[in-house]
């Protein structure tokens, strides 16, 4: 059950993280401009985010106790629309990169101007808390070694998407292009999708 719920929080860090948003962008833009781990940097302080996030709602669902509460099925079914509306957001949204030129900035600023971006999103822990409802993370209820171990998937997921997109856009440097930015986003939109579609099987 631990390695399932680490492979879950894994799968959950890394499909809120890819979608090509504010963070996505800058860490391209950084990237191209001073280099992999800068972007890494970037998308790192995002990662923590995420990760305080995750525990905001991990640790608040061990604490609800039972799984098939009424509070939680109605925050499965408002989960699985946000879910819904995000993913079509995300589908239609075609991010631009900007160049911009290397600041020679601190990796330490870097790092917290991309944590202040995403820890004052209120939508993320939104995201997380319906994700949470629908994955079956509820049925770690009362185990807070369990819902750890779910935090901290997410956060490994995070941080190794944004060494995924650091490394893969250096190698891409000079072939990329809107269409590769499209795909990310419509793949990101799919899979956001599925988990809003898992949400619903489950309330059957």
């Amino acid at each position: 059950m631990t390695l399932a719920l680490f492979l879950r929080g894994l799968l959950v860090g890394l499909a809120i993280a890819a979608p090509i948003g504010p963070i996505g962008v800058l860490c391209i833009q950084r990237t191209l401009a001073d280099g992999v781990v800068r972007g890494i940097v970037t998308g790192l302080g995002s990662s923590t985010a995420h990760g305080i996030y995750a525990a905001i709602a991990g640790f608040g669902f061990a604490a609800m106790g039972n799984s098939h509460s009424s509070a939680q099925v109605a925050l499965r079914l408002a989960g699985s629309g946000y879910l819904a509306y995000l993913a079509l957001r995300i589908a239609r949204t075609d991010p631009t990169i900007q160049p911009i030129k290397g600041r020679g900035r601190g990796l330490l600023a870097t790092y917290i101007s991309s944590f202040l971006v995403d820890i004052t999103s209120p939508g993320t822990i939104v995201l997380f808390a319906a994700i949470f409802a629908g994955l079956g993370t509820t049925s770690a209820a009362g185990r807070y070694d369990a819902t750890a171990v779910l935090v901290l998937g997410v956060l490994v997921g995070s941080a190794s998407w944004w060494v995924i997109l650091s490394n893969g856009v250096n190698l891409l440097r000079g072939r990329l292009n809107q269409i590769w930015l499209r795909w990310i986003n419509r793949f990101s939109a799919l899979v956001l999708l599925g988990f809003a579609l898992f949400i619903i099987l489950g309330l059957r």
